[in-house]
């Protein structure tokens, strides 16, 4: 155990945030109320002077429900591309819905000659295994060199001893590629599933389709870079460099790679949130606004986890805010954030161990819902302790047979039915969320009836399967070895 601490026990630097930030707000400072025709939102106008805004309208948003609905529409997406697929996501599953999608991607490549197929997935996850993810994509790099990029990231800090002595599994614990972009021309679903069997039938996520080609262009854009600094695959399966990168992520000094990759995504960013800026003005039918979160915590780029902290902190009274994750492991400044700084009437959103994926794991996995459950506890316990339980309610989510991993935020301003902003994507709100994994989500806020009433709805269809949990929670066993651990592995799940 000791052996394995000192493997995985790196010290994790601060969250310093003001040289990426510092970047955006180089631009001109922003009109007093940045959306256009909706003053009720103009609390929120903070947004456009920390990440690009891309203004659109309701009608160019589709909210998606359902695990088989996400997959029929990625398969559909994908035979009907005509010039881009990106695919970015944790793994690509090896079973038989996955080997459809595959038939697909080459069916679509064979036809269209000019499409291009970009795929970003992480390392070590994506080549557990003999079967794994990289395999089940080598056919098309191999039949399709020309138009087929697979690239898998690769943790900088994944290095020397640890990278040769480390097994599989154990060695996903100190970092990973985690964002869920799938991208079809000029369409892009945000989202918190990976591709693969689960998230495809019975494993509950969100899910949001984006019509928009400026948000588009972002994300491919986005994308792109972060493959040059991943590893390339090629036809012959041999992993490399990017041919626009020299410095692979496991050798020479890391502080380099993390200068120059953290260097290539912060001037990306201001570029695109100076050109937005400038753009904003021009779509006066703008009546919703999403704003693209980054968390590269690697790499040093804090920018997600800065906004969320930012719009929990400013809640004011009278003001209801959901928080969902799939996995209770919300960071130390969260947790105090809302203790201490949101008056907002607190809902958080949470798997049931039964709905929890890791519920009946082999080995230590096996201990990890006990662990979310001590922290919830605690978290509980700490907010009577502070009286502010009667502004913080807990829920659990349960559905027989099906497991949770939905995540996200939906926050109501005063006096308001409906939300007004959603936070939507790859992060858990956790520790690995902010300083050991590759996250985004968006920020899309919304003055349109429409689409607030499909985000009470997709709301509604998650909280009416949960339970209300404080009691629960407090009187649920937790094992010794499990309380013994969760404090020196809390930062790794």
């Amino acid at each position: 155990m000791f052996y394995l601490r000192r493997w995985f026990s790196q010290e994790l630097a601060p969250a310093t945030h003001g040289d990426f930030l510092g970047c955006l707000q180089q631009a001109p400072s922003l009109l007093a109320n940045g959306f256009n025709g909706a003053p009720a939102l103009e609390s929120l106008t903070w947004l456009h002077n920390l990440a690009p805004c891309f203004p659109l309208r309701g009608d160019q948003i589709q909210v998606i429900h359902e695990p088989h609905h996400f997959y029929d529409t990625v398969v559909h997406r994908i035979a009907n591309a005509k010039r881009r697929i990106v695919l970015a996501s944790l793994y690509l599953g090896t079973g038989q819905l996955e080997n459809a999608m595959v038939q697909t991607l080459r069916h679509s490549l064979q036809t269209e000659s000019s499409l291009r197929l970009n795929v970003l997935l992480d390392f070590t996850r994506g080549t557990r295994g003999a079967l794994n993810s990289k395999t089940m994509l080598l056919p098309l790099v191999r039949d399709f060199a020309n138009q087929v990029q697979l690239s898998l990231y690769h943790t900088p800090d994944l290095r020397g001893m640890t990278k040769r002595l480390a097994p599989p599994r154990w060695n996903e614990l100190l970092g990973l590629q985690h964002m869920k972009v799938y991208l079809f021309d000029d369409a892009v679903i945000i989202s918190g599933a990976n591709l693969s069997n689960d998230y495809f039938t019975n494993r509950q996520d969100r899910y949001i389709l984006i019509e928009d080609k400026p948000l588009a262009d972002f994300y491919a854009q986005f994308i792109e870079r972060v493959q040059e600094f991943s590893l390339a695959v090629a036809p012959d399966s041999s992993e490399g460099l990017h041919r626009n990168w020299r410095i692979l992520p496991y050798e020479g000094t890391k502080e380099q790679f993390i200068q120059l990759a953290k260097q290539r995504i912060a001037d990306f960013v201001q570029e695109t949130f100076q050109r937005q800026a400038r753009v904003r003005e021009q779509n006066p039918q703008a009546d919703t606004w999403v704003f693209p979160l980054l968390e590269m915590g690697q790499i040093g780029i804090h920018h997600d986890s800065v906004v969320t902290k930012r719009l929990l902190s400013n809640c004011v009274a009278g003001s209801r805010l959901k928080l969902a994750t799939g996995y209770f492991n919300l960071t130390q400044e969260y947790m105090d954030t809302i203790t201490h700084k949101c008056l907002a009437q607190c809902s958080i959103l949470m798997a049931h161990p039964n709905a929890n994926g890791f519920q009946g794991a082999k080995g230590v996995a096996g201990g990890i819902p006990a662990a979310y459950t001590l922290i919830a506890k605690s978290f509980y316990e700490s907010l009577v302790r502070r009286q502010q339980n009667h502004r913080v309610n807990f829920f659990e989510y349960e559905k027989p047979g099906w497991t949770y991993h939905a995540k996200g935020l939906w926050y109501y301003l005063p006096e308001a039915r409906l939300p007004n902003l959603t936070l939507i994507g790859s992060s858990n709100f956790g520790e690995r969320s902010v300083n050991r994994d590759l996250e985004t989500q968006v920020c899309l806020v919304t003055a349109n009836k429409d689409l607030s009433q499909r985000l009470q709805a997709e709301a509604d269809r998650l909280y009416d399967l949960a339970q209300t949990a404080e009691r629960e929670i407090v009187q649920r066993p937790v094992p010794r070895w499990v309380q013994a651990v969760v404090r020196i592995f809390r930062n790794f799940f």
